[in-house]
């Protein structure tokens, strides 16, 4: 009897999870030892009554690699450790059914699990480890904001989306001599924020890591104008915030996503920087999930595959309760638990921090 394999991916969608889907289920099926199904939605698919879960075949993943998205859909709600439940009232409250979720899939007959997602979805694997699930975890953030990993696939896409559409602010900012302020996404680190700035040419960015003070920002824009002629591009975070004030967000309203949606950030500024008398025509975009979709670029395809393919090796080596992790140009695992205990933030004394303060990035703190 062949043993079985469940996959899922959970979390926001992110350019790279098709190649991984397809990279797993192309290793397990050349043993002709494993069968590879699919989780709906994340655990959602095996949590429906009935279960919600699709067979992976070499022919439904065929292609797949070069699709955004996923096609075994993803959700941000859903948390079975903290699951929403309905009264009869219409009120809601949640409920921990890890462990009725655990039994499921083993009585399902899955010998392992494989977790495509972010931080919350690996600390979802883990507790769902220490109660005897079968689990390898694979890293999935366009944010990069793992620390256990060097790069998570997806981050590079994100990036190369967001440096085309800087690179297009760029000449319309110069022809028009406008301040052209472009928000991104990152949530609460700012890599994709400073690896688009220094790609393309920002004059200014702004990441969470380095609170920004107005006047700073001000005094850099103004500096680029001479006889109301010049022009300022502006990269910021979507986590990005004032000095003494908080990240521009709101909590989700859906059930079950605990989530603050940030964002908003470039609006702000535009107004504050209106309000203290800047001169210049000023401009937002924000690029909200356009960085999230379409085409993984080369880099993210071949890492996400890689990393498929190492975490069947994984399975077959029963090593669970790790997850895949890209270290030093090779790939490598390490445990759940270490994987979620520190985010990781841009460091101050970042070598990319140096190299943007070099060529005259201000980062609005001096």
């Amino acid at each position: 009897m062949k043993k079985k394999l469940l996959i899922l991916t959970g979390g926001g969608d992110c350019p790279g999870l098709n190649a991984v889907i397809r990279a797993t289920v192309r290793a397990a099926l050349q043993t002709k030892k494993w069968e590879c199904y699919g989780s709906i939605e994340a655990f959602n698919g095996m949590m429906s009554d009935p279960v919600e879960i699709v067979k992976l075949t070499k022919k439904k993943t065929g292609g797949i690699h070069v699709k955004g998205g996923t096609i075994l859909q993803t959700t941000n709600k859903g948390n079975p450790l903290d699951y929403p439940i309905q009264r009869p009232d219409g009120t809601w409250t949640t409920k921990d059914i890890s462990q009725d979720l655990v039994d499921k899939i083993i009585d399902h007959g899955f010998d392992a699990v494989v977790n495509i997602g972010g931080d919350g979805s690996q600390k979802i694997s883990q507790a769902l480890y220490e109660k005897g699930l079968n689990i390898i975890g694979v890293p999935k953030t366009i944010d990069n904001d793992l620390s256990a990993t060097d790069l998570t696939f997806g981050f590079s896409t994100a990036v190369q989306i967001a440096s085309d559409c800087f690179d297009k602010l760029v000449t319309t900012a110069e022809s028009h001599h406008r301040v052209m302020i472009m928000e991104v996404m990152g949530r609460d680190a700012g890599w994709i924020a400073l690896h688009t700035a220094i790609s393309g040419g920002a004059e200014i960015c702004l990441i969470p890591e380095i609170p920004f003070d107005m006047e700073e920002v001000l005094k850099k824009i103004n500096k680029r104008y001479k006889n109301g002629k010049g022009f300022v591009n502006l990269v910021v975070a979507e986590g990005a915030y004032e000095k003494n004030k908080e990240s521009i967000g709101e909590r989700a309203i859906d059930q079950g996503d605990p989530h603050k949606k940030l964002g908003g950030i470039g609006n702000y500024l535009r107004s504050k920087l209106e309000e203290m008398g800047c001169q210049a025509q000023i401009r937002t975009t924000t690029l909200g999930h356009i960085q999230r979709g379409g085409t993984p670029v080369a880099f993210d395809r071949i890492l996400a595959t890689s990393m498929g393919v190492k975490a069947f090796e994984m399975v077959q080596n029963r090593q669970f309760g790790q997850m895949v992790s890209f270290k030093n140009n090779s790939l490598t695992h390490v445990s759940l638990q270490e994987a979620t205990e520190s985010y990781n933030h841009v460091d101050t004394d970042h070598y990319l921090i140096k190299t943007a303060r070099a060529i005259g990035v201000s980062f609005g703190d001096k």
